[in-house]
């Protein structure tokens, strides 16, 4: 293109990572000179180059974001635009690949010069273009696939807080789901955390099945913005051209959002909530909004971390995403809470998909574990307790061991059996208050409850009295007879 020759040297101001650039404005029939979202590449008076991206164009005052920062920029320089939005590399070669935020592969393979690119923050999906999601993703996590199922197309985030194990378990995650495609993106990581999922994901043999964005915390701030709508844009591919059923793991979004905080901040933009941009809420949904289940195609699902400050669910990271999610999972002392979380979806397949029983296995549990909450609050304020609360108090230990650990991997239907073998080891068949046929079909015949103390109490008691007449009615027969 014809702009990719033309340098223009008129810079206006540089501030932080931004550089102002002049630009004359297009008359009218002919094409921009430039967009918003293009590449361009800021030359120094020593030669030195930099890669920036259009983030701001105001009539003829075009602001660039440079990407690896402006140190040894000056008001010398020149900037030439390249026509076209960031790209990405989109192949068959890009499995088992790990690329930086820039789009660079960062690890030993083969060179991917030559491979097809692909624009990357397109718009999402055209609604008539979606079918209803009907199928689920099985994670092998318990309390994700019995109690919330994570369903084809859909978008959730995990909530936690810093220092939760919530990368390990979106590792696992990774590696469990019976996905055909996982594309992962890494978001201001430690180089720890970002060796913990290679890692996880080389030793479980699915590396193969991989693609990686990572941007670690030392790499420069604009590439966190790339990342996310790398990994989407190569994943929708995957979707529509292949065929795929694509998950995407980001994390972790909130050090996404305070990017754009830092961006909008350098660009002296009016702030809103505790220091974010007022569009936030737009910048999260763009992102969110390629979940799809295609009616001619596979699917993308989204599944992201999103760390609370403060254990602040108010916090307008996670009360924004709450908003565009279907759902959440929360995960907390290094378990998924049943009570916090959440899946919109999950009414698409349980019992539709799954086993008959699961819908009331699901409700029969969590009833069970809430009252078990109770009885422990009863026992920690000395309350005596009844036979039924220390029956609560077994299940609810025994409910933490085998479902909410996040370590614990177990099939669906494994998991439903357990469930059946919990309750009847702390509970009769007549205290579930399930359908007498799902029961009489699953409920174990070789595993029974230790009976209750309480009515066997109150059957001697009943008897107390009777034995007290007979002996009355004896003694006034003797006293008779005498």
């Amino acid at each position: 293109m014809t702009q990719q020759l033309v340098r223009y040297s008129k810079i206006l101001s540089i501030v932080g990572d931004i550089l102002q650039v002049q630009v004359p404005e297009a008359s009218e029939g002919e094409d921009a000179v430039v967009r918003f979202k293009d590449l361009a590449i800021v030359e120094a008076e020593d030669g030195g180059k930099a890669m920036a991206q259009v983030i701001n164009i105001v009539r003829d005052t075009v602001s660039l974001q440079i990407f690896t920062g402006t140190k040894g920029v000056s008001t010398s320089a020149t900037v030439t635009f390249l026509g076209h939005p960031m790209q990405t590399i989109y192949s068959p070669n890009i499995l088992g690949r790990v690329f930086t935020g820039a789009g660079d592969p960062m690890d030993t393979g083969p060179d991917l010069s030559s491979d097809p690119q692909v624009n990357i923050g397109g718009p999402s999906v055209n609604p008539v273009e979606r079918i209803v999601p009907t199928k689920m993703i099985r994670t092998d996590v318990p309390m994700i696939d019995v109690f919330n199922c994570l369903v084809e197309s859909q978008k959730i985030p995990i909530f936690s807080v810093s220092g939760e194990p919530y990368n390990p378990f979106l590792a696992r995650i990774g590696i469990q789901a019976d996905a055909d495609i996982v594309v992962f993106g890494g978001l201001g990581l430690i180089f720890d955390d970002y060796y913990v999922f290679r890692k996880t994901f080389e030793d479980a043999g699915v590396f193969s099945r991989t693609v990686m964005f990572v941007n670690q915390a030392s790499d420069p701030i604009v590439e966190r913005l790339l990342v996310p709508d790398m990994a989407l844009a190569v994943a929708e591919r995957f979707a529509v051209e292949e065929g795929k059923r694509v998950l995407v793991l980001l994390t972790d979004m909130t050090a996404y959002a305070d990017a754009l905080k830092e961006i909008g901040i350098s660009m002296e933009r009016v702030p809103s909530n505790r220091g974010y941009m007022g569009d936030l809420y737009s910048q999260l949904a763009r992102r969110y909004e390629k979940a799809c289940d295609y009616a001619k195609g596979g699917s993308v699902t989204i599944l992201a971390a999103t760390t609370m400050p403060g254990n602040d669910v108010t916090h307008p990271v996670p009360d924004n995403t709450g908003y565009i999610t279907e759902g959440q999972f929360y995960l907390h002392s290094g378990v998924i809470d049943p009570f916090g979380s959440l899946s919109r979806l999950k009414q698409n397949v349980i019992g539709k998909v799954t086993r008959e029983d699961h819908s009331q296995i699901m409700n029969t549990m969590i009833r069970f574990y809430s009252e078990s909450q109770d009885a422990a609050q009863k026992q920690a304020m000395a309350f005596d307790l009844s036979d039924f609360d220390h029956q609560l108090l077994k299940f609810g230990a025994l409910f933490r061991e085998r479902f909410m650990d996040i370590n614990v991997s177990i099939p669906l239907e494994d998991a439903l059996d357990l469930s059946w073998k919990t309750m009847a080891e702390c509970f009769q068949p007549e205290q579930l208050l399930m359908k007498q046929e799902l029961i009489d079909k699953y409920f174990p015949k070789d595993v029974s409850a230790e009976a209750p103390a309480a009515p066997a109490e109150a059957e001697e008691t009943a008897e107390e009295p009777a034995a007290t007449e007979e002996s009355e009615q004896e003694a006034h027969g003797k006293a008779a007879a005498q």
